[in-house]
């Protein structure tokens, strides 16, 4: 189960003893259970922290799942939701899947069904994380990355030594060319944070690469900031 040492789930179920049920055999399957027992706690954890699935409850206190769903959905697009229902109106489960979740499984369920299903969205959701990898060496404008040796070359700066951060940074950037990628995933991927410090921690490494890699650096080709959402490399 080495695999799934570090992969991390919110359960939000407000009944207690199916809650204790669930997050007993999920942690035994080696997974890292967060627990929330209504929405407002749901959305509050996925704003501080990265998980890798969500399994949220519909019947839910103040707010329903179906809503949860709908506001992560917003901000959100990658973390796998498989939503728990007491409903099994076909219905019910075009709602949930309309409104985000990635799996429906109706009450009451085979736990074994719930577990194979929790492998197969985390499984799912790594292997598209996975899709795109450059290889050892990228070259763009008239920079040079060699990401084994951990060393570029540049136009302006000649040859440079990048840190392994560095590196993993810019490989991540790059293999989703772009595309914006989220601070949370950025902390997650490359500094293997749960609960995330400040943006400015990759403020400062985004200002390293317009140094190293960009023409002018207050106008910058290749490496942008969006603000409030993430990290963006384009060509």
């Amino acid at each position: 189960m080495n695999d799934k040492k570090k992969i991390s789930i919110l359960l939000v179920e407000d009944e207690e003893n199916l809650h204790e049920a669930l997050k007993l055999n999920l942690e035994l399957e080696g997974y890292d259970v967060t627990s929330a027992y209504d929405g407002a706690a749901a959305l509050k954890a996925v704003a501080n922290e990265y998980f890798d699935l969500l399994i949220l409850d519909v019947m839910l206190p103040e707010m329903d799942g179906i809503s949860v769903a709908e506001t992560i959905r917003i901000s959100n697009n990658e973390m796998p939701i498989l939503i728990l229902s007491a409903k099994n109106s076909s219905a019910d489960r075009v709602l949930g899947l309309k409104k985000g979740a990635d799996d429906y499984l109706t009450k009451p369920f085979n736990l074994e069904e719930l577990l194979l299903r929790v492998h197969k969205l985390i499984d799912k959701n790594k292997k598209l994380q996975d899709r795109s990898t450059v290889g050892n060496s990228y070259t763009f404008g008239n920079n040079i990355i060699d990401f084994k040796a951990q060393e570029a070359t540049t136009q302006s700066n000649g040859k440079i030594q990048l840190s392994k951060k560095e590196t993993m940074l810019l490989k991540l950037l790059i293999e989703n060319k772009n595309e914006v990628v989220p601070r949370e995933k950025i902390l997650q991927a490359v500094w293997g944070y749960n609960v995330y410090p400040t943006t400015r921690t990759i403020d400062n490494f985004i200002l390293n690469f317009r140094k190293y890699f960009e023409h002018d650096s207050r106008n910058p080709k290749y490496f942008h900031s969006v603000r409030g959402v993430g990290y963006k490399y384009s060509e």
